[in-house]
């Protein structure tokens, strides 16, 4: 009788997940677009650079899951812009029209003023506001930062409320757990974000935070709140 063996060939070491650099350099830009121009980014050329290096992310990487999250936020908001920009252009061109009754103001006399364009100076208000979206969209955040800012930044995520001495009850953001995130907004790993009528009111270290006791005892107090 053959006796018959089997050598089980060695299963190959499997090479661990890697960050993107491509993801890496995607989401910079992307942050100091939106950061500049708002929404408008949607309609930048310079949004299809974006997505190129979007698309250079490897599958098997780190960063695929945000990436594809980041390229599927960049087309429901070009859709989105591009409607709004088709909205405002037959406003426009409804406000033209002379009514019934109408001397034909918007034909015979001149059509109605043009917006302001795109380049003209900024008045100091808006140079302000343009520095902080600026500034939050390349990896400096602050006191004074709409939350809406920390939602399309694609790094931050809410946490659970915190009960803030002498304010109540108030929502908290915190930084997501990605290595793109964390080079980006590394001052920012252990600290939690207070928000207070849209705007970032403090960021506090995490360790900071104490919860109350269940039986609603009295413990040491905070300085910034209690979760």
């Amino acid at each position: 009788m053959m006796a018959l063996f089997v050598v089980a060939a060695p299963l190959a070491c499997r090479k661990p997940a890697q960050p993107s650099e491509a993801y890496i350099q995607a989401h910079k830009r992307f942050g100091k677009l939106y950061g500049e121009k708002g929404d408008d980014a949607f309609l930048d050329p310079e949004i299809s650079e974006v997505e190129s290096l979007l698309a250079q992310v490897p599958t098997d990487s780190l960063d695929a899951p945000a990436a594809q999250e980041l390229r599927a936020r960049i087309q429901t908001g070009k859709q989105q812009a591009a409607a709004q920009e088709k909205a405002r252009e037959d406003a426009m061109a409804k406000a033209r029209e002379p009514g019934p009754g109408s001397t034909g103001f918007g034909s015979d006399m001149g059509s109605s003023p043009a917006p302001a364009p795109s380049g003209s100076e900024p008045s100091d208000e808006d140079s302000d506001a343009s520095t902080d979206d600026a500034d939050a969209g390349t990896g400096v955040l602050g006191v004074g930062t709409p939350e809406a800012q920390l939602a399309s930044s694609g790094c931050f995520q809410k946490g659970e409320p915190l009960e803030v001495k002498g304010r109540g009850l108030r929502d908290r953001w915190e930084l997501a757990d990605r290595p793109a995130c964390r080079q980006q907004y590394a001052s920012l790993q252990d600290q939690a974000l207070i928000i207070e009528e849209g705007k970032v009111l403090a960021q506090v270290p995490k360790s900071s935070i104490q919860a109350i006791p269940v039986d609603g005892g009295t413990g040491p107090t905070p300085d910034a709140g209690r979760r």
